[in-house]
């Protein structure tokens, strides 16, 4: 049984962090244009939504109110809300930087480019909040963990804590990496990162409203 645990850990954290979704590539975009600390300020956001779904989710399936969550009304409203949300965060990755030469170093700009951490903990806990597939992989997690536990809320929670913080080390050291190769970056290839990530956001937010509201009329 332990090693059916520590398999759906692992299989958890992977999901969380490596799943290519609107975080992740947001995550990327700030650890390369803005560095390492102002990514990690964005992963706090991220990984502290993570942590208030899986809360949430814990008490919906301890107290079996998880119809809440696959009501299609809810789906459909959240999912188009989403959308929505998703689309005007990635518009704002097409505004234009103006660099002072195409061939100056990432490292320059970064300096002129500071924003609040409050502000970037709440864009990163806004963008992973409203992803509707975060509350589906949790609600999936946690229904399987708490069988695994006996339905006992306390080790649930447990667990959960000490995952959240695996999750959280995870987003850091993948920050890391990236933050390592803006050093070979200039103007022109950050530029094309923003519009690859504003890309992803808004597709990834058309492709909620259409499947949340088309596909569901």
């Amino acid at each position: 049984m332990i090693f059916s645990l520590i398999y759906q850990s692992i299989i958890i954290v992977i999901l969380l962090t490596f799943s290519f979704g609107p975080s992740f590539f947001s995550l990327i975009n700030y650890s390369i244009k803005k560095g390492f600390r102002q990514a990690t300020m964005l992963a706090i956001g991220v990984v502290g939504s993570d942590f208030v779904v899986c809360l949430f989710t814990i008490f919906l399936v301890h107290l079996g109110l998880t119809e809440w969550l696959n009501d299609s009304k809810n789906q459909r409203f959240a999912g188009i809300l989403a959308g929505i949300i998703l689309i005007l965060f990635g518009a704002f990755y097409f505004k234009k930087d103006i660099p002072p030469s195409d061939s100056e170093n990432i490292d320059t700009l970064n300096i002129k480019n500071e924003t609040h951490p409050v502000l970037l903990i709440v864009k990163g806990f806004v963008i992973n909040l409203f992803n509707p597939a975060v509350w589906f992989l949790w609600l999936g997690n946690v229904t399987i963990i708490s069988n695994f536990f006996n339905h006992s809320l306390v080790k649930t929670l447990i667990y959960f804590s000490i995952l959240n913080s695996t999750v959280f080390a995870v987003e850091v050291f993948k920050i890391y990496l990236a933050n390592k190769i803006k050093k070979i970056l200039n103007a022109k290839t950050i530029h094309i990162v923003n519009v690859v990530t504003g890309s992803t956001l808004i597709l990834f937010g058309i492709y909620l409203i259409y499947n949340y509201y088309f596909e569901k009329l």
